[in-house]
């Protein structure tokens, strides 16, 4: 966060600033995440793996406030608080003045989040039961939606479809989001500490009783974030919700002698961070998986957790969200509109099961550095790229059966002009 500026104050020549259009852009932000994952995947299963695990098992911080934590650590519950920020504004513009402001219009997407996570629990529940490994403790990682690179692919292999399926799956990842959080600070909490957690709320509330004064200097809301940051980690709770309360509390929306909205501001300033570092660096050491050290790719997908993260993201999404909809729409009043139908919605089902981010988050928070959180690793990985390319190919051949559709429609019309 920076004190507040007009746009025009940074051309959008000066190269920073084309940096941070840059890194606002989805297509861009998840070519670097992909890029780093790839990194780590090579670098760990390379010659030079040793130097892999000693960097990111380096322990760093002050051991007086119980903050000496490996680089890795770092990487996923300090930096990524920024990510969740950013989470944070985005759900609150959305509840505010975007797609989650009109019940009537976000029910259906509301309630195919709660389905696209309920399919993919189930299998990868009904798989380790199945082959009795004892790890159902895992069922939420393949629950989440990385919607950078969702709304990216959506963007690149979309064009054709109707623009409210970019409002649909928008949406539904806004919701995605909140209900992963929402986990991840009641499943994998252990031990909640009262006294820390009650003074990152009251911390928060002073974060959030400034920007509500529209104070926006950055002197005064980064120690504040930090504060929040070391509480919340102290409490037990993970120290991510921190940056996802303090996202909510900007406001949204815009009063006399502001040009936007401080989430807006707030976002622009904070995104090119999250997406340029943040995302690439926790990427470098939540993707690093061993594959060669744990017998081998066949070892590692034969896997029970890697089976059930696969089965829940490539097929537990879709089933989920497609067919939940698919009844819904067909037994209830309510329906897709603005042109979406659900051939439309079967190619964005698909893309809705690459977790990514939020998934590596939680397969480490549920088995940690372990042979069972490298395969479940793994497996998101895995899971992402098949989830990425089945929804791709599918909008690509829905969009020319809608192109073709629509030539065929309108040949009759300039037959009869003509007579």
């Amino acid at each position: 966060m920076t004190p507040s500026r007009e746009h025009h104050h940074v051309p959008t020549t000066h190269p920073r600033r084309r940096l941070a259009i840059r890194l606002q852009d989805e297509r861009f932000s998840g070519l670097l995440l992909l890029v780093a994952a790839v990194v780590a995947l090579v670098w760990a299963n390379s010659p030079w793996r040793d130097s892999y695990h000693a960097l990111a098992g380096t322990v760093i911080g002050p051991s007086a406030l119980h903050l000496d934590l490996p680089v890795s650590a770092w990487a996923a519950d300090g930096l990524l608080a920024i990510f969740f920020f950013v989470v944070g504004l985005e759900l609150k513009t959305e509840f505010v003045t975007g797609s989650l402001r009109k019940l009537n219009e976000a029910l259906l997407p509301m309630i195919a989040a709660v389905l696209g996570m309920v399919g993919p629990a189930v299998l990868y529940t009904a798989v380790q039961l199945a082959t009795d490994s004892g790890a159902t403790r895992g069922w939420a990682i393949p629950t989440a939606t990385d919607i950078a690179f969702a709304l990216a692919l959506l963007g690149i292999f979309g064009r054709g479809l109707p623009p409210a399926l970019r409002v649909f799956l928008m949406t539904l990842a806004v919701v995605d989001d909140l209900l992963a959080i929402t986990v991840i600070a009641l499943f994998y909490t252990e031990e909640i500490r009262l006294l820390p957690l009650v003074g990152a709320l009251a911390v928060i509330a002073v974060f959030g009783l400034l920007v509500q004064r529209r104070v926006a200097r950055w002197w005064i809301l980064v120690p504040l974030g930090v504060v929040a940051w070391v509480l919340m980690h102290a409490s037990g709770v993970h120290a991510t919700v921190a940056g996802v309360l303090m996202g909510m509390t900007v406001p949204a929306r815009v009063v006399r002698g502001e040009r936007e909205a401080m989430t807006h501001r707030f976002v622009e300033r904070v995104q090119p961070l999250s997406a340029g570092l943040v995302l690439p660096v926790f990427a470098l050491f939540a993707a690093g998986v061993s594959v060669v050290d744990s017998g081998g790719f066949g070892e590692v997908l034969g896997d029970p957790i890697a089976v059930g993260v696969m089965a829940g993201l490539v097929l537990g999404k879709p089933l989920g969200i497609w067919g939940g909809v698919a009844i819904l729409v067909k037994t209830t009043r309510l329906r897709l509109g603005n042109g979406v139908d659900l051939a439309d919605l079967l190619g964005v089902a698909m893309l809705a099961g690459i977790g990514f981010t939020v998934s590596l988050l939680i397969a480490d928070l549920s088995f940690g550095a372990s042979a069972e959180g490298d395969a479940a690793k793994f497996a998101v990985i895995i899971g992402s790229v098949l989830s990425a390319l089945l929804g791709g190919v599918t909008l690509r051949l829905r969009a020319r059966v809608r192109l073709r559709g629509d030539e065929a429609h309108r040949r009759p019309r300039v037959r009869a002009s003509r007579r």
